[in-house]
């Protein structure tokens, strides 16, 4: 049964489309129980692994209603319902909650940039929408929007159903102690840039790590290994693991590389993504499969 709280390792879902660019059902089915068996503690539903930049509403409505059926009652699920506009994302997220979602990963708004004030509106207004958790996805690498410290804070204590940040603004680790020490704990914060800090994230009191859902396995390894105290073993794992943490994290080519891993596991029947996602080229692909075989090195054993 699922936790009410978010906590360990909770991937990404990657979209999965056949060669014509369509919705792969079945595929996508299969990811949802793969990962479930890699040892998940939760599923990402409609962040940038996703391809959710590529997505329409009716498919976001199709693929939640989909995944809802098949993990709502095992694993929490974190769906992303961030929007350009207040009324738009509160829209989004009622939809959500109604679905199944157990929390809410919303990005700000970036098209038309705001204040403090116009952020601490926008996220209370999704609050007052809904009766789940909110995330607020740091990543101002994506958005161009700062959320210092001070404000995320401010946010917890302000607004009802603010109780988790996922940090994405480097570095990652320190801004994480920041906004554990400036909320008085009253929020909970994740990792994300694909699990690249996870390691000091971890250290620095980090509830859990939300990557792409290539590597899944290699995550929990790691978190499994911290969690039983041996933190030798665990910075092991996380430096054998990085090499291909960071080739995920290639602008553009992450989310290809994520369902390449996929398609070698015989987990997906296409790895094809959608524009303006990029396919890896053939040199590429040879490197990650280099990666791929380095990685199925690590130990499995916590001791």
């Amino acid at each position: 049964m699922k936790s009410d709280a978010l906590t360990g390792v909770i991937p990404v879902l990657a979209t999965t489309f056949s060669e014509d660019g369509q919705l792969d059902f079945r595929s996508q089915e299969n990811l949802v129980e793969y990962l479930l068996e890699q040892g998940a503690h939760g599923l990402g539903l409609f962040g940038n692994a996703s391809e959710v930049y590529a997505l329409t509403e009716t498919e976001r409505r199709d693929l939640l209603q989909l995944i809802a059926r098949r993990a709502a009652d095992r694993v929490p699920l974190v769906v992303g319902t961030g929007r350009h506009g207040d009324y738009a994302a509160a829209e989004a997220s009622r939809e959500a909650e109604a679905a199944g979602a157990s929390a809410l990963m919303v990005l700000p708004p970036w098209y038309l940039k705001t204040d403090p004030e116009g952020l601490i509106r926008y996220y209370d207004c999704i609050s007052k929408a809904v009766r789940i958790p909110l995330m607020i996805q740091d990543a101002p690498m994506v958005t161009q929007v700062t959320m210092p410290s001070e404000l995320l804070a401010r946010m917890a204590r302000e607004i009802e159903h603010v109780r988790y940040v996922k940090i994405e603004a480097p570095p990652t680790a320190p801004k994480i102690t920041e906004v554990l020490c400036t909320s008085g704990n009253r929020m909970a914060a994740f990792g994300g840039l694909n699990g690249q800090f996870l390691y000091e994230e971890l250290e620095r009191g980090a509830s859990g790590s939300m990557p792409n859902s290539g590597m899944t396995a290699a995550y929990v390894r790691i978190w499994n290994a911290y969690r039983c105290g041996n933190k030798a073993h665990a910075w092991r794992l996380f430096v054998h693991t990085l090499p291909l943490m960071r080739f995920g994290l290639q602008p553009g080519l992450g989310v290809s590389a994520a369902k390449h891993d996929l398609l070698a596991a015989g987990v997906i029947r296409c790895a094809a993504v959608r524009p303006p996602s990029k396919t890896l080229s053939r040199e590429s692909l040879k490197e990650l499969e280099f990666l791929r075989n380095w990685i199925n090195t690590a130990p499995d054993s916590c001791a």
